[in-house]
């Protein structure tokens, strides 16, 4: 059987009832004046009312204009017969991010209905479904339909924003040019690379989600605070209540207005760890909880020399979970250096030089901060340094602020050895009695920096709150016999839900919202709460259904078929029809006005 790449071309069956319509109808009689009555019974036979439908009448004319339409029909339609042995290749790139999670349904629907007619006219069929997210291995592979529409239920969505062209370019590479591309999603698409369909199956909907938290301590009570967003165009009302173990949950009726926020707080129980925030539900469940820990960061133990005493307690003040602490159990030292008596730093350690001399002229020359995690975005402008005795620089310092070519900040990082830990040190290679330093915000910033960079790599338990696929490094046991790392999912009472051995090194935070337990053999290394907070994925306004596969049908049936052979034969055939109708209509109209020419009598 054929298939037709121009579909449409079939109303063009509409002409053949309208030549049947028209051979139906009579021509009108014409009226001639005589001068005798002898022609008046023949005239009354005749039609003087004009066109009537009375009797089809067989002629040539008929059903040389009835082939005509047929063949005509044929050739509009562009039929293509299939090609043997054919294989329609169909890479379907579905957008993984978490707002499909709504619309999966519509999108199994959509699939099952229209990828049938994907396949044209080949012999068989076999399909690739990919994630649009790069670095994710593909959903299914194979020529079963339904075993594709299985694949994608057991698909979750759950990633943020992502451009699709990555895997639009490795799906057009699975299936050559003569396959077909379809990139599945929620929004339309004003283009797509790579000749990609489009198969949008959002829709347009209210939401209403958490966005994100913050913790304050007031009066030694935490207090903890959370975000409630509107997305829609209209107000909302919501109920919400936190649930915590032992503790009865009360709800509470929440009004928040179109496209707008509101913040709800309350005290975080003193005898529990974990709390749930609760929304009541709506489409998209995912921002509906919002799980909670008590924060707590790694303590971070500092020492420091009594002359950087006042330094210290500034930092005492600044940073979290610091406590003051002797040089044989710290974490961190406040360190000060006398070049006339130079006693190197041992471990890590914020060095300072203490030069007892008066100091010369201020330095000259422009103050250049090198790009580094340590000096983005500070300002160091205003820096006033007079001449001091400089440290000894190493070749394999680091430097970070430069004054012309005196470095003014150094990073020295002390490699491992045998049993002792590799160790970073900051190093002020000027007095900052002879500076304004101290003065100075940029100075509390970099040290701040400089002590999260060490309380990141100390092996040591903290309780955080993140975002779902957050980045995350946890410091572990790196030797040859170490136990590998455990993920724990638990519930709000910490009870274990369910375990999974991951890789050390660079981590994401779970997909979906949860509460979890990060473990190293016996020692629980980190204790988080993940919670969904994208906004761009929460927000529904712009989702919507439209489709381009009528295309891609079009070029299937093309890429796996070829025209009909005899195409040239039927136009000739249709020229043929045509002008055998002209002729004999020609001549039948000849014939008739021969026979209806007026009779003349003759007078005698």
């Amino acid at each position: 059987m054929p298939s037709f790449a121009n579909p449409a071309g079939l109303w063009a069956l509409i002409g053949i009832p309208a030549i049947i319509a028209i051979h139906f109808l009579q021509r009108k009689a014409q009226i001639l004046p005589i001068s005798t009555l002898f022609l008046l019974e023949k005239s009354q036979r005749e039609a003087v009312t004009g066109r009537n439908f009375d009797r089809l009448i067989s002629s040539i004319p008929l059903w040389m204009q009835i082939l005509s339409a047929l063949i005509l029909t044929w050739l509009i339609s562009e039929p293509r017969f299939a090609v043997a042995r054919s294989t329609q290749r169909i890479a379907i790139v579905v957008d993984d991010s978490a707002s499909m999670a709504a619309f999966k349904e519509n999108l199994l629907q959509s699939l099952e209905k229209n990828l049938p007619a994907l396949k044209g006219m080949a012999s068989e069929v076999e399909y690739t479904v990919l994630p649009s997210t790069p670095g994710i291995s593909r959903i299914y592979a194979g020529k079963d339909l339904g075993q594709l529409i299985d694949s994608l239920r057991q698909w979750q969505p759950n990633f943020g924003v992502s451009d699709p062209s990555h895997a639009l370019r490795l799906a057009r590479s699975l299936v050559s040019t003569q396959g077909g591309v379809i990139y599945a999603t929620d929004t339309p698409a004003p283009t797509l690379p790579f000749a990609a369909s489009l198969l949008a199956v959002g829709k347009s909907m209210d939401n209403v989600g958490f966005t994100g938290s913050s913790f304050e301590t007031v009066d030694g009570a935490l207090i903890w605070r959370a975000t409630v967003q509107n997305y829609s165009e209209n107000p909302a009302t919501r109920t919400w209540y936190a649930d915590a173990p032992g503790i009865t949950a009360t709800p509470q009726t929440l009004q928040i207005p179109a496209r707008s926020f509101v913040t709800i707080q309350s005290a975080f129980p003193a005898a529990s760890q974990r709390i749930r925030l609760t929304l009541s539900a709506d489409a998209f469940p995912i921002d509906d909880t919002l799980p909670l820990v008590k924060p707590s960061p790694k303590l971070l133990n500092l020492a420091h020399d009594p002359a950087l005493a006042p330094l210290a307690e500034k930092l005492s003040r600044a940073i979290p979970n610091l406590q003051n602490a002797s040089l044989e159990h710290t974490d961190l030292a406040l360190r000060a250096y006398d070049p006339l008596d130079p006693t190197p730093a041992e471990g890590n350690a914020i060095v300072f030089v203490r030069d007892s001399t008066q100091g010369g002229d201020y330095l000259a020359g422009g103050i250049i901060a090198e790009k580094h995690p340590l000096m983005d975005g500070i300002n160091w402008q205003s820096l006033l340094i007079r001449q001091t005795i400089a440290l000894d620089i190493l070749s394999s310092d680091q430097g970070l602020l430069y004054q012309g070519k005196r470095p003014l900040i150094v990073l020295r990082t002390v490699p491992a050895i045998d049993n002792m830990p590799a160790t970073k040190q900051l190093l002020f290679n000027f007095d900052p009695r002879l500076s304004n330093i101290e003065s100075q915000p940029a100075l509390i910033v970099c040290l701040l920096r400089f002590c999260e960079l060490i309380r990141a790599e100390k092996i040591a338990p903290a309780q955080l709150n993140l975002e779902t696929r957050q980045p995350l490094t946890i410091a572990t046991h790196r030797r040859p016999d170490s136990p590998p790392l455990v993920l724990e999912e638990t519930d709000a009472a910490g009870k274990v839900l369910q375990r999974l051995e991951t890789p050390l090194g660079a981590l994401n935070a779970p997909a979906t919202p949860g509460f979890q337990q990060w473990r190293q053999d016996d020692d629980i290394l980190l204790t988080s709460a993940t919670a969904f907070a994208d906004t761009r994925e929460a927000d529904f306004r712009k989702c919507d259904q439209a489709s381009t596969l009528d295309q891609a049908t079009a070029q299937a049936i093309q890429a796996h078929s070829k025209r009909d052979p005899w195409w040239r034969y039927w136009l000739l055939a249709l020229i043929a029809a045509l002008i055998a109708s002209w002729y004999y209509t020609n001549k039948r109209r000849a014939s008739t006005l021969e026979k209806e020419a007026p009779l003349i009598p003759s007078i005698s």
